[in-house]
């Protein structure tokens, strides 16, 4: 066993399948690597501090043995008590930002032959009501609860090819391709940046309050401003802005925060939207910051540990990397992460597909597994199924 070989084995969990390649693509730009130095599956916990004491360790070692500029990529889960799926590739390409492809070569996926989904719609409005109590009890503020599709395939549909269809549907989303260590692949395209940072600039584009999109332009034109005008998702939006405020303001040195959420526009859906900007006032890797940031009151709740402990009471699955965040971050402290949304895990033949809705008390259960349906409608298109999961 070399050394490169012999790194690349320490601290891996029993049985994990070594990652053998890491896509990732944004509007800033995109990272590719391939090939495994390192695994690092320590738990994102506590704002990361023993993730990021064994990722600089890594980093060290990388750049002992000749890797120049050592990258991080992979997903942290959304428990961050579990373990980490990140690891140090061998190879890496900082590519500038690329358009998605024009057009797709190869055979996507057979026919879909099940489809599982868990919770069902009644299950689903019965843990929303279950919410809504704890909601207006003021036990918490928000809460985002979400459910699978599981689909079964009479063919494995090619991850590849897939990933190229989502690519070309969803040109303005953060798209991302890796292993999972477990077994299957891990492929998306998210609509919303955790974090960029640059230097000691930061950016962040959190999202909360969607509205379902229309092929009639007049009717799309209306659900965007009925979105606008709604008291129910502007209120959901602020929880979220404000936390993430009281997160940043401490570290910065100068912070800005749009007096009032805007439009941002996928596929499928409009979502309020703040792109807030800052600069640091001491140095913080982008690393350390998604670690604090997540999981935020978007994809969680708020407060987080209420919003936590009524997920684990209502769902009836682990999510795993679903809810989490995908990226990359280099020794210098500069990363990217995104929030692991618009997503599915394909492996062999079967496909689990995820989505939530957030939850305020002025939520109703009907309307949210709508929204979860339009949702879910992101990656079923990409699989062929361009229909909404309701």
């Amino acid at each position: 066993m070399n050394a490169l070989t012999r790194v690349a084995y320490d601290g891996a969990r029993e049985g994990y399948k070594f990652p053998s390649s890491y896509r990732f693509y944004s509007p800033a730009g995109g990272v590719e690597a391939s090939g495994c130095f390192k695994v690092i599956d320590t738990p994102a916990e506590g704002a990361g501090p023993g993730l990021e004491r064994d990722v600089q360790r890594g980093f060290a070692e990388a750049q002992a043995a000749g890797l120049r500029n050592p990258v991080l990529v992979g997903v942290i889960p959304f428990d961050k008590q579990q373990p980490s799926n990140l690891f140090i590739p061998r190879h890496v390409s900082h590519l500038p930002p690329t358009a998605p492809p024009t057009s797709i070569c190869g055979f996507a996926c057979g026919n879909a032959r099940q489809c599982i989904e868990q919770p069902n719609q009644a299950g689903f409005q019965q843990a929303v009501n279950r919410a809504l109590g704890a909601l207006r009890n003021g036990r918490l503020d928000k809460a985002v609860l979400s459910r699978l599709l599981q689909l079964e395939f009479d063919e494995p549909p090619c991850a590849a090819t897939i990933f190229q269809g989502l690519r070309q549907q969803n040109p303005e989303a953060y798209h991302f391709f890796t292993d999972l260590p477990d077994g299957g692949v891990l492929i998306g395209a998210s609509p919303e940046l955790l974090l960029r940072k640059t230097g000691q600039r930061l950016e962040t584009n959190p999202l909360a309050g969607s509205a379902r999109r229309h092929a009639d332009r007049f009717e799309d034109e209306y659900s965007a401003q009925c979105l606008l005008d709604s008291a129910k998702d502007q209120h959901e939006h602020r929880l979220v802005i404000r936390d993430m405020e009281r997160q940043l303001r401490p570290l910065c040195r100068e912070l800005h925060i749009p007096g009032a959420p805007s439009l941002m526009s996928t596929a499928k859906l409009w979502h309020l939207s703040t792109r807030i900007e800052g600069e640091l006032a001491e140095p913080v890797s982008a690393l350390k910051l998604a670690c604090q940031l997540h999981p935020t009151p978007a994809l969680c709740g708020f407060p987080t540990a209420a919003a936590k402990q009524l997920i684990a009471e209502l769902e009836p699955f682990d999510r795993g990397v679903f809810g989490g965040i995908v990226g990359w971050c280099d020794a210098a402290g500069n990363g990217e992460w995104a929030v692991v949304i618009r997503c599915g895990v394909i492996d062999d033949r079967s496909v689990r597909l995820f989505a939530g809705a957030g939850l305020v008390s002025e939520s109703c259960p009907e309307s949210e597994w709508r929204e979860t349906g339009t949702k879910l409608g992101t990656m079923l298109a990409a699989f062929g199924l361009d229909r909404e999961a309701v």
